[in-house]
């Protein structure tokens, strides 16, 4: 079983410090990088996808999170307001009351629906000491974000390109789906008390779900304080299952801070929110892709890409050029030289990096690289500027 809090400091990709503080983990470069990555893609395919990206603060004012109606449902969950200058301000426990404030900062008509707002944004909940573990459950949180504003009649189709926009997501990173869990409300106050708001959401979500032939499961007390979600679970080695992906309808949010768009009869109209997280915490994704992966990233996830080996000192200055190569092409490499050992520790001890490049007399005096993969194999040695295209195709392989 891989373990990412073993895996992830064994390979230093993330560590932990108590004078940070239980639950704030920091990531080293090599963690960083594989971060960066997956961001980038997040942020490319929402681009592709129609979505426009969003900055918006972490802190808020306390009123903001009454009129959203955390502070009511969730406020057990967050950290305690900050006194400055006679406001109460707040860590925000979530992103969609910042955007509703951004969308009804306009005056908007229905031709501009549906209007797709996506960020990657800091958010903070007040997790138990108890509950808190590695990546997987933390209290700082980069969190994937959209929130799509748009007419009734848009919400089956938005809803619907939202599940194949995380499918797309998974395969690319290597993810299998364990199942998909429609979440709906539970006993207690907890929840929004509106069961016509509940019944309308629910059937849409349903709706998509089994038009699209998606199996799934209901299960009662999983749902939003402010409205039922589809929830993609996964499962890591140890059987603990968790959700990563999310795709949530909202009635309550637009009523509580009045959004409105001016519809084709002149009138005002309230639109829906539909909520959607592709990979949802950036740490939990990453923690999963580690468990999965152990530590193997695909090549274009990978921290280091390419890992230049040359046989002597001699060597080292075609080595060295072929790192300036690399990084000048947008693949991440390194030198690994003879200071590390022998060429066969050199090679074990890079053995996930995904391209490893050994440069020995004859390949520096012919400016050639021999190229070995991660599965073991060698290739014959090649032209620098060949071997490199090469790793170019390799890295911008992602599995539809």
């Amino acid at each position: 079983m891989n373990d990412h809090r073993k895996l992830g400091r064994e390979l230093e990709l993330f560590d932990t410090d108590p004078l940070i503080g239980a639950g704030l983990p920091y990531w080293l470069p090599d963690g960083a990088a594989v971060r960066h990555a997956l961001e980038e893609y997040v942020r490319e395919a929402e681009r592709r996808a129609g979505y426009r990206h969003v900055y918006s603060p972490v802190l808020g004012k306390r009123e903001l999170y009454e009129i959203s109606g955390h502070w009511s449902h969730y406020s057990e969950d967050m950290f305690p307001p900050m006194d400055l200058g006679g406001e109460q301000v707040v860590l925000r426990p979530s992103l969609c009351p910042h955007h509703a404030v951004i969308f009804r900062s306009r005056g908007r008509s229905y031709r501009d629906l549906p209007l797709r707002m996506a960020e990657l944004g800091g958010m903070f909940r007040a997790e138990l000491s108890g509950v808190l573990g590695g990546l997987t459950r933390v209290r700082a949180i980069q969190l994937n974000d959209a929130h799509i504003f748009c007419r009734l009649d848009q919400v089956a189709d938005e809803v619907r390109s939202a599940l194949e926009l995380i499918r797309e997501a998974h395969r690319a990173l290597g993810i299998e789906a364990a199942r998909y869990r429609l979440s709906l409300p539970g006993e207690g106050g907890k929840y929004v008390a509106d069961p016509e708001l509940w019944r309308r959401a629910g059937a849409l979500l349903v709706q998509v779900l089994e038009e699209a032939g998606i199996p799934y499961e209901e299960a009662g007390g999983e749902a939003a304080f402010y409205g039922p979600k589809i929830d993609v679970q996964v499962v890591d080695g140890a059987g603990r299952e968790s959700t990563l992906s999310t795709v949530q309808v909202d009635f309550h949010q637009p009523a509580r801070f009045d959004l409105g768009y001016i519809g084709p009869d002149g009138k005002r109209h309230r639109p829906v929110m539909v909520h959607r997280a592709v990979i949802g915490s950036v740490e939990r994704a990453v923690a999963h892709l580690i468990e999965v992966h152990g530590g193997a990233f695909p090549a274009w996830l990978a921290p280091v890409q390419v890992l230049a080996l040359p046989l002597s000192e001699e060597q080292r200055p075609a080595a060295e050029a072929l790192v300036r190569r690399c990084i000048g092409a947008g693949l991440r490499a390194e030198l690994a030289g003879p200071e590390h050992g022998t060429l066969g520790a050199r090679v074990r001890a890079g053995r996930l990096v995904p391209y490893q490049a050994v440069i020995g007399p004859a390949e520096a005096a012919a400016d050639q690289v021999s190229l070995r993969l991660r599965d073991g194999s060698r290739l014959p040695a090649r032209p620098t500027a060949e071997a490199v295209e090469q790793v170019l195709a390799g890295v911008a392989v992602r599995p539809s």
